[in-house]
C-alpha cells in the first residue's frame, strides 16, 4: 500500500514503481500458495536472487543462495505438513515489501496448527535478495510441543 498526500498526484514513474512492487508481492504470494497446495517449489525458488539470504526469527541458520532458499522452504513444509497462508496486507516501500499473513494447517503429526506473522522481502530488481519472517516462535513452539506430548505413549 502506498499513501499519497492529496496535494501530490503520483507521477508515471512512481505509479510504475508501485505497480512493480505490487506485482512482485503478488508473484511471491501466488508462488508460496502454489507450493503449499501442490508441493511445486520451483516457481517460489525462482523468485530469489542467486546470492539471497533467507531466514526467520526462530532459525539459528541463514540460508544462502537459491539452494539455501530451497532448503529453507523444504524445511518449512516438512515441519508443518499441510499449510495454507492467507495474506492480510502487502505494504511496499521502494524495493521492500512487508506481507502480513496467517498460516493454518496441520503439523507433521496431523494435529491442527495456526500462527501469524509478517515477512519482509527486500528486492534487487525482480529477485528477492533477502527474506525474513517474524512471528511468535514461542506460540508455534508451544503448539508443536503440545502435539509431541499428545503423540507420546504414557509413561
Amino acid at each position: 500500500m502506498r499513501t499519497l498526500s492529496p496535494e501530490r498526484e503520483p507521477t508515471l514513474e512512481s505509479k510504475g514503481a508501485a505497480c512493480m512492487a505490487q506485482e512482485r508481492a503478488q508473484a511471491f504470494m501466488k508462488a508460496l500458495q502454489e507450493y503449499e497446495e501442490s508441493g511445486n517449489l520451483d516457481p517460489l525458488v525462482q523468485l530469489f536472487a542467486d546470492d539471497c539470504l533467507v531466514s526467520n526469527i526462530a532459525s539459528p541458520h541463514r540460508f544462502e543462495g537459491r539452494d539455501g532458499a530451497r532448503r529453507f522452504w523444504t524445511e518449512y513444509r516438512g515441519l508443518l505438513g499441510n499449510i495454507r497462508s492467507i495474506f492480510r496486507n502487502a505494504i511496499e516501500s521502494g524495493d521492500r515489501v512487508a506481507l502480513e499473513w496467517e498460516s493454518r494447517g496441520t503439523a507433521f503429526t496431523g494435529a491442527p496448527i495456526a500462527y501469524e506473522g509478517v515477512s519482509i522481502l527486500e528486492y534487487e530488481g525482480e529477485r528477492v535478495k533477502r527474506f525474513y519472517a517474524y512471528y511468535d516462535p514461542h506460540r508455534l513452539g508451544l503448539e508443536l510441543k503440545e502435539i509431541e506430548r499428545e503423540q507420546r505413549p504414557p509413561a
